[in-house]
């Protein structure tokens, strides 16, 4: 038991074990505690910069929330605490991070814009159903289904020359409406 009074004797007045008996002395009594958070923050980070900047972090939090420590508490343990709780926080933070300086980790995972597409596809629809339902119907079984002119006209129950004559228009009327030029291909027929 002398040792332990020799301890408390060594303590700021005010601060006993059980933790802080005046709320006026708590930043005297937080001041007093830095060389130990220090010593502590060292001894989980093993870097004096680190260290410097989680006991920063830990006052920083401690002053913010010294509204919520409970006089009468042991104000070491509460630091304490913080500390170790924002130095498991950075540390689970670090293990999500990957180093990528030169940014190719970051330009790899960057996919296509897709929305695009989305555009372009309403745009296509929105398009198609302005033809006549002969020639979109034309149109998609050949252009689409990838049916041959023969199979097109077959299911359409007329001639071969119609189905062509079908798709080429609508192939034609679909270049105007989507303001695209349309070259004329050898399997086209008029």
């Amino acid at each position: 038991m002398p040792a332990r009074a020799s301890v408390a004797d060594s303590r700021p007045e005010g601060f006993a074990d059980t933790g802080i008996v005046e709320p006026a002395v708590w930043r005297e009594q937080v001041i007093a505690l830095i060389p130990s958070l220090r010593a502590f923050a060292w001894s989980l980070s093993r870097d004096p910069s680190d260290a410097d900047d989680m006991v920063q972090e830990t006052l920083t939090k401690a002053w913010t929330h010294r509204d919520k420590f409970q006089p009468g508490t042991n104000l070491r343990a509460w630091l304490f605490t913080i500390l170790r709780n924002s130095w498991y926080t950075a540390l689970s933070r670090h293990r999500r991070e990957t180093a990528d300086e030169d940014g190719k980790m970051a330009a790899a995972m960057t996919s296509p814009p897709s929305q695009e597409w989305s555009v372009e596809l309403h745009q296509l629809q929105a398009a198609l159903n302005q033809l006549p339902p002969e020639h979109r119907e034309a149109l998609i079984m050949v252009g689409a289904a990838g049916l041959s002119y023969e199979e097109a006209a077959e299911i359409a129950g007329c001639a071969l020359g119609t189905i062509k004559s079908r798709v080429n228009r609508a192939r034609n009327r679909l270049a105007q409406i989507m303001g695209m030029d349309r070259e004329p291909s050898t399997g086209d027929a008029a």
